[in-house]
């Protein structure tokens, strides 16, 4: 299982530099089959994290952009 894990951090952490924690409880969360709601700044790599996971899974994509008044 870890070299599975691996072998998927290992291409994302190639996109998106110095998230490889990021990486790493996102695939948990996914493997425990629950969902992944992203926090951070904007222009922090949030929708390529979202992007990148999905490619190396070979998922589908979607993104749903929302403020917190809505």
């Amino acid at each position: 299982m870890q070299q599975a894990i691996d072998g998927t951090v290992r291409p994302i952490g190639n996109v998106l530099l110095g998230k490889e924690r990021q990486v790493r409880l996102a695939l948990c969360a996914l493997c425990s089959r629950g969902h992944v709601l992203i926090e951070d700044l904007p222009g922090r790599g949030k929708t390529t994290l979202s992007q990148a996971l999905a490619r190396a899974l070979g998922l589908q994509f979607t993104r749903v952009q929302f403020t917190s008044d809505m």
